[in-house]
């Protein structure tokens, strides 16, 4: 579980002032790394305007946007029942270069759900709950850009952010603490 609180940290300062909230990340940098192949996650993601769980993978050289970036998924609270997957990298940053989704019948805070890409040389697949919805190929990559992702293997980033210049501010409809509560993280070849 990560949890989100709203609590004041006063010995820290945020990108917008004084800190307003804790949260934590998990990732396996230095640990564990692989290039291609299956990587999926089943969790359940907490409701509320400014929250914005992720699942995403960098390169080991941490150099962004040099290293590629592959998120597997990402939730804002505005849009509850839409899951976000997307790749960045030299020449493509910013959701509308890079950014495709996916809208379920339901909120996706109202059960568990997989989260998955099947990386593979020159090409990514992307799956909500084992549903296919995009692909990413260099020949989808716009004029200029580099396909980064056969390059170097990637490590793996787990989140929940609060606030920021997507999801925005959380509200008086934000429910705190908000848990994200993770069943597991797999990794095939």
């Amino acid at each position: 579980m990560i949890r989100a609180n709203a609590q004041a940290v006063p010995y820290a300062t945020c990108w917008y002032g004084p800190c307003q909230y804790t949260s934590a990340r998990l990732l396996s940098m230095g640990n564990f790394s692989q290039q291609y192949g299956l990587f999926e996650v089943r969790m359940k993601i907490p409701p509320g305007q400014g929250l914005w769980p992720a699942f995403w993978m960098l390169g080991n050289s941490n150099d962004w946007p040099n290293c590629g970036e592959i998120d597997v998924m990402e939730a804002i609270g505005s849009t509850p029942n839409t899951v976000y997957g997307s790749a960045h990298g030299p020449g493509f940053t910013g959701a509308a270069v890079s950014n495709w989704y996916f809208l379920s019948t339901a909120p996706l805070s109202a059960d568990y759900h997989v989260y998955a890409v099947n990386w593979q040389p020159g090409r990514i697949d992307y799956y909500f709950d084992n549903i296919w919805y995009a692909t990413v190929t260099p020949a989808s990559l716009p004029a200029g850009a580099t396909w980064v992702f056969d390059n170097q293997p990637m490590f793996m980033i787990l989140n929940l952010a609060v606030g920021g210049s997507w999801p925005g501010s959380p509200d008086n409809t934000t429910p705190f603490p908000a848990d994200l509560l993770v069943d597991y993280v797999r990794v095939y070849r």
